[in-house]
């Protein structure tokens, strides 16, 4: 199979925005993503389209793919709405490097969009609970923070896991996203305000929990074959790795661990021939704090149960040894459900291509993406990498 290359992505601002529609936002993302090509790319020269989006609000649950590759200029080009929950725009990026590597195409765009904010703070809990095991969890009062609170309390009995260790990974994202222009809730916070805000799923606190947003991610994926036109620096989709699970947390052998992840954490680094030692940054899924906490375990960032320690030593900041969500995550950068694995591209992309600005990492040559759906459903992993004779700076 043939290699596949990122070559370019971009993004809309996340946030709340009502005077836009899931078309213009992803007119931005699109925009974005083809003017970060360094030798430009055409509309023309797209092959096929993989987007994701949960539908949130059910305004175009049918056909919603078409609806915003036609609007960018993409008419007749073969494209596929991917649904994974949250992991969907991930899975879409999976679908394009499969599509180029396979050689179906040369040109592949991956992306999502999600509008979250114009509707009752009812229905978007149910929107949110949709992606959680209806008939056992949804039906029965579980709402999405109550679940991954039920992940976080097996953690803090089992391994001396504390609130202040979730604290910690606000504290980090929120410093991170400060210097995101991207970022929904751009502002530092302190640890005393982290520890302090009101309790929304005890143990978790609203500093613990993403905000819904309204946004749109797109990359774009090309083959060995023709990546030459579009760059001289080409970064490598290395690693990929993808795996389900059962969708009621109920249902699985354990709550602190996401199987899915650990699988396609397992199956990414094989085929990138890596270990994590390797990663020179990680973003990763981030929905709650204990998300984040578990990611370091799952993708084998430390060993299970020191997921405290690590965050304890700094080793995840900025200008740590493994920084992890320089982008602020889905907790600062903002999580607008389809558009949420893109978006992580996104930003491995500026990393590995020294755009990052102020929260860029020193010369980066592999990072890794992790985006699971629900509460581990479903989850995908990719590793790109740059070439290391390569300098990557600011």
């Amino acid at each position: 199979m043939r290699d596949a290359y990122l070559v370019g992505a971009g993004q809309s601002e996340y946030g709340a925005f009502p005077e836009e529609s899931y078309r213009s936002l992803f007119r931005t993302a699109f925009e974005a993503a083809t003017d970060s090509v360094p030798r430009g790319i055409e509309a023309s020269d797209v092959d096929e389209a993989f987007i994701g989006t949960l539908g949130v609000g059910g305004r175009q649950l049918g056909l919603s793919g078409p609806a915003v590759t036609e609007h960018v200029g993409l008419g007749g080009v073969p494209c596929t709405r991917v649904e994974n929950a949250c992991a969907a725009s991930g899975f879409a990026t999976r679908q394009a490097v499969q599509a180029v590597k396979s050689g179906m195409a040369d040109v592949a765009l991956a992306g999502g969009f999600e509008i979250m904010s114009d509707m009752s703070s009812d229905a978007t809990k149910y929107w949110l609970g949709v992606s959680g095991e209806t008939e056992w969890e949804r039906l029965s009062g579980t709402t999405f923070s109550g679940v991954y609170a039920q992940m976080a309390s097996v953690h803090m009995e089992k391994y001396g896991t504390t609130r202040e260790h979730l604290s910690q990974v606000a504290v980090k994202n929120h410093a991170n996203g400060a210097k995101n222009p991207h970022a929904q809730l751009g502002f530092e916070c302190s640890l005393e305000d982290a520890q302090s805000a009101p309790v929304v799923a005890d143990p978790l606190n609203l500093y613990h929990c993403c905000p819904t947003s309204d946004g749109a991610a797109c990359a774009l994926i090309v083959s060995e074959d023709v990546v030459d036109e579009y760059t001289d620096d080409p970064i490598r989709v290395a690693g990929v790795g993808a795996s389900s699970d059962t969708v009621g947390l109920f249902q699985r052998d354990s709550y602190t661990g996401v199987p899915a992840s650990q699988r396609a954490g397992e199956q990414a680094y094989e085929m990138a021939g890596v270990e994590p030692d390797d990663l020179d940054f990680a973003e990763v899924h981030d929905c709650f704090a204990i998300a984040e906490l578990l990611a370091y375990e799952d993708l084998g960032f430390c060993e299970q149960g020191e997921a405290g320690d690590l965050i304890d030593s700094g080793a995840t900041e900025l200008g740590g040894d493994l920084p992890v969500n320089t982008s602020g995550g889905l907790k600062s950068k903002g999580h607008p459900i389809g558009a949420t694995g893109a978006g992580q591209v996104v930003e491995a992309f500026k990393q590995l291509s020294g755009k990052a600005g102020d929260r860029q990492v020193e010369n980066p040559t592999r990072g890794l993406t992790h985006n699971v759906g629900g509460s581990g459903g479903a989850s995908v992993v990719h590793i790109f990498e740059k070439d290391a004779e390569t300098e990557v700076s600011a």
